[in-house]
């Protein structure tokens, strides 16, 4: 067990610090502060010393330097059961400091403010703090180092129920919590220095410090027998992370999932649109200038895919849409910007059916994670939009506006399809999708599988180029009226040369957008 007679108090989240400090006194424990903590504790009558007066050294610049000094590190270092140092100690008259109290300069929080500058950032760089801390986990089986205002309570406990000592369990605990908090306080540092004076948004760099906190488990992953669990990334507050469920079941580690596909895919859209999404990939997707034609039109492009599906829209769900969707069968989620309470009243019966509400439909560039044994891939995000003046008819034949119009909208469902993604679409819907297929004359014959009848005249997006003309042969049965597509292949000739024969027209973009 360690007596705590002494104890430093330095913090910047003062959360519950009064009332720990006020036990603390209460304990005969004597107090050392600084600044900002001194004042506050003095103001609720709690007896405090100050550093500057306890090391008989004045704050200085500004308040860079106050607790780098010996009268402190020495006495949170000092190895008790070492004579020699405790005689050094006495030497220099520099008392044992036996626990330290401290949170770091609000880093995170001043980075996240949309017009920050770097002078601003650089002065929430906490440099007495994280010496501290780590001088107090360095000497963690003689001295309590509390970093985190949670603990606050069970350190109490311990204390009153051990007559002012905390067992040596304890302060290993807290001693090895203070390097999770220093080395992430350290990577925020790293990465948000690396990206402003590199102009790059992405993480890069030698080294790669990822910070999540966990937002909840989850009942198992994609199968029973995997555990799972839901985590935000640290420091950011934008994203499905903010997602408020309305009603329903808890959600699962799938559906988050598809929540995510089908929300990103829906912000594509200016006009109102609906997406449904099963098992990650989308399979109907329409825009129209009202929602309920929209929801209608995306459940109708695979009404039997839709069904057990997740839907989003990018819209407030209205009454009218409500009732669409009610009729229409068997979902899991509906994901929305918001939803009117008649709506809600529609729903309420369906205990099941789980309503999210996220409001952000402004696309986040962050970087994307993919993990594979033994590592990690780290890529941007793929935000790359349609220029329309750099689209190039390569083609005899020129697609109507119309044609255009539908073939832009098809290249923005492709590219949140899995490779080999081929769109067929009519107007601003989708009638057949052919996805994650070895070959992309497989995805054509998928997606004009699906569409059936409604693939005769429609337009077809592909998300990547043409190795052979055997897709566009097939396409060319169903009368496929255009094509987009990235181009790039050393068949292009060929491909354009099939396209001219079945005057088919087609359009290339100098884009590819696979996704594993």
């Amino acid at each position: 067990m360690a007596k705590i007679k002494r104890a430093l108090i330095s913090v910047s989240d003062k959360t519950g610090i009064v009332d720990f400090a006020l036990e603390l006194n209460k304990l005969a424990v004597e107090i050392l502060s600084t600044g900002g903590t001194a004042k506050l504790l003095r103001e609720n009558n709690i007896p405090v010393k100050e550093v500057s007066e306890y090391t008989g050294f004045p704050e200085m610049l500004d308040g860079r330097v106050k607790s780098l000094h010996p009268k402190i590190h020495a006495g949170l270092l000092a190895l008790r059961d070492k004579p020699e140092h405790l005689k050094q100690l006495k030497e220099h008259n520099i008392g044992l400091i036996d626990m330290v109290v401290v949170n770091l300069y609000p880093f995170e929080k001043t980075i996240q403010q949309p017009d920050v500058s770097i002078e601003e950032a650089i002065e929430n760089i906490d440099i007495g703090g994280p010496s501290m801390l780590r001088s107090a986990a360095k000497n963690a089986q003689s001295v309590a180092v509390v970093s985190n205002p949670s603990r606050y309570s069970e350190i109490l406990e311990e204390l009153k129920n051990n007559q002012g000592s905390l067992s040596k369990e304890l302060l290993r605990e807290l001693g090895t919590e203070v390097f999770k908090v220093t080395s992430h306080y350290d990577s925020m540092i790293y990465n948000y220095l690396k990206n402003y004076f590199s102009g790059k948004k992405t993480t890069s760099g030698e080294g790669l410090a990822l910070n999540f906190v966990k937002i909840q488990d989850l009942r198992y992953g994609e199968n029973p027998h995997q555990r799972a669990s839901f985590y935000q990334e640290k420091g950011k507050n934008k994203g499905l992370v903010n997602l408020k469920q309305l009603q329903g079941k808890e959600l699962s580690f799938n559906n988050i999932l598809d929540l995510n596909s089908a929300f990103e895919l829906v912000k594509e859209f200016v006009q109102p649109a609906a997406v449904v999404v099963k098992h990650n990939n989308p399979c109907g997707v329409a825009e129209d200038n009202a929602l309920d034609k929209a929801y209608l039109a995306a459940w109708k492009a695979d009404s039997l895919s839709a069904f057990g599906g997740i839907v989003a829209l990018n819209r407030e769900m209205d009454l009218k849409t409500a009732k669409v969707v009610a009729k229409s069968g068997f979902l899991e989620c509906i994901i929305a910007p918001g939803f009117r309470p008649e709506a809600l009243e529609l729903f309420k019966d369906k205990k099941n059916l789980r309503l999210i509400e996220l409001k952000d439909l402004e696309p986040i560039d962050e970087p994307e994670f993919k993990r594979i044994s033994g590592g990690l891939l780290l890529q941007d995000k793929d935000l790359k939009t349609l220029e329309m003046a750099n689209l190039k008819v390569v083609t005899k034949k020129q697609p109507t506006p119309k044609e255009m119009q539908s073939l832009v909208f098809g290249w923005k469902v492709a590219k949140h399809v899995k490779s080999n993604a081929i769109v067929l679409t009519k107007g601003t819907k989708t009638v057949g999708i052919g996805a994650g297929q070895m070959s992309r004359v497989d995805s054509v014959y998928i997606a004009t599988k699906k569409a059936g009848k409604q693939a005769l005249g429609s337009v077809l997006a592909s998300d990547a180029f043409f190795p052979k003309d055997d897709a566009i042969k097939l396409a060319a049965k169903f009368k496929i009226k255009a094509i987009i597509q990235p181009g790039g292949s050393i068949s292009d000739g060929e491909i354009i040369k099939a396209c001219d024969k079945y005057k088919i027209a087609m359009v290339t973009t100098g884009i590819r957008h696979f996704r594993h």
